[in-house]
């Protein structure tokens, strides 16, 4: 019997161990999408203790916390710090098969170098432990303690980027860059539209009184982006899009229709969203950037808890909504217009990973390995099982030693080891194929795939 993630954990071959050993584990980590905020690291902040680290907006954590019977009060409520990392020790261990299981253990060993298990009779030597180290950290010292080459930021198109330029002359080790993220330009049904389209406006220096006005403005920012290492965009697809696109007389009219404060239809919400990325998919074609898709998720589903904490707090799940018809209609529109950038589809719904897979066959046109990618198991994906799964997927359809690996789309700062945890299945399965007879043991072969699945493929694709 193995010991509980001892230094072998996960690897079921030596082959898996001497690839994970020799070759993966030592790599920098290039993450390409997170969630991480610029003024954290701008001001060098610092933790007060582990429980502001872990708990302090970590909606995982407080899913699982809400799931186990811990009362709101020591999620996101009042509870002093060490009630709230109290009840957390107390709850973990009832987590078996749950990926947070195994990430904190994983943070708590590689982050602050203490082997004990996660559990309330560990909670004093684990707070005072953690809190001693935290005390010498900053968001600095985290991204180089995980050799962070590389943390890409979600950013609105509208942001100032001033942080990013304050990040970018100080002596960092890591690049922090920005991506883009047009989300408040995507929702046009959300409260705050119009208002929004004002600011982008004023930001943009023009006049937004037109769709073509908007997708201008936006285009503008994509330059503005791109002076300061933006090479990268993401876009929630939340809702299915349509295989007819609209025209663009009917893209004024939604436009003109709500500034003038009303609401459109459902169907009349796919259509723009579908004419927003078509135009600016062409945009990122032409700046050489690459856009990804984050694709399925149903986001805030429990009204009153909308009401009492606001969006992305833990009420979100997987989308069964069928997207392939409308979203081949698109990328089909873009490359038939030489106007189609490297994509990334990343997919919620584990039953679209086959959908996914071979849809990005469709669009390959030789001029960049895996110009089309399979996105790496996202959210509820992201664990043992999904993360497996994901990879044979794509071996199975496409070219698995093209993909350009894992992304931690986390905002904590401690999250880095979740790299580790990936790199450890990608070996895991590359050596059962050895072991199987499926694949040859050719360790320069397998060091190749490796190395590129987790490191160099993605400074490659993304141009970074």
């Amino acid at each position: 019997m193995a010991a509980f993630m001892d230094k072998d954990f996960l690897l079921t071959t030596d082959v898996a161990r001497k690839l994970y050993h020799e070759v993966a584990a030592g790599l920098p980590v290039i993450d390409y999408h997170s969630h991480l905020q610029q003024g954290e690291i701008a001001e060098r902040k610092r933790f007060r203790n582990i429980a502001e680290l872990w708990l302090g907006g970590d909606h995982y954590k407080w899913r699982l916390m809400r799931t186990a019977g811990v009362p709101e009060e020591y999620c996101t409520g009042e509870r002093s710090d060490r009630e709230k990392f109290d009840a957390f020790c107390r709850v973990l261990p009832l987590a078996i098969g749950n990926p947070i299981y195994h990430w904190s253990h994983l943070e708590l060993r590689r982050i602050f170098g203490i082997d004990l298990i996660i559990n309330e009779k560990n909670a004093d030597a684990i707070w005072e432990q953690a809190n001693a180290k935290l005390a010498t950290m900053d968001t600095w010292a985290f991204l180089e303690q995980a050799k962070v080459e590389i943390a890409c930021t979600t950013d609105d198109p509208a942001d100032d980027l001033l942080q990013h330029a304050e990040i970018a002359a100080s002596a960092l080790k890591t690049r922090v860059l920005p991506a883009y993220r047009p989300d408040k330009a995507m929702r046009i049904n959300n409260p705050g539209f119009v208002e929004y389209v004002a600011r982008l406006a004023d930001v943009a220096g023009m006049q937004i009184d037109s769709f073509a006005g908007l997708i201008a403005a936006l285009a503008k920012r994509v330059a503005f982006f791109h002076e300061r290492g933006g090479r990268i965009s993401d876009h929630a697809i939340d809702i299915a899009l349509p295989t007819v696109a609209a025209t663009d007389e009917q893209l004024e009219a939604m436009f003109a229709k709500r500034m003038a404060g009303e609401l459109l239809s459902d169907t009349e919400q796919a259509q723009y969203l579908r004419g927003l990325l078509q135009r600016i998919g062409a945009v990122y074609a032409e700046f050489d950037w690459t856009m990804c898709f984050h694709i399925g998720a149903m986001r805030n589903n429990n009204q009153r808890m909308l009401d009492t904490l606001g969006p992305d707090t833990g009420f979100d799940s997987i989308s069964d909504m069928t997207t392939s018809n409308g979203l081949v209609a698109l990328l089909s529109s873009l490359d038939a217009n030489k106007q189609l950038p490297q994509t990334m589809l990343f997919n919620l719904n584990p039953a679209m990973n086959e959908v996914l897979s071979t849809m990005i066959g469709n669009f390959q046109d030789g001029s960049v390995a895996g110009k089309v990618q399979f996105g790496p198991a996202w959210w509820f994906n992201d664990h043992k099982v999904g993360n497996l799964a994901q990879l044979v997927a794509f071996a199975n359809h496409s070219v698995l030693g093209i993909f350009v690996g894992m992304v931690t789309d986390s905002r904590s700062f401690a999250s880095y080891p979740r790299h580790d945890y990936f790199r450890r299945l990608v070996c895991r399965q590359l050596g059962e194929w050895v072991e199987g007879g499926e694949y040859p043991d050719d360790f320069d072969a397998l060091a190749t795939v490796v190395r590129g699945i987790c490191y160099d493929n993605a400074k490659k694709y993304f141009k970074l």
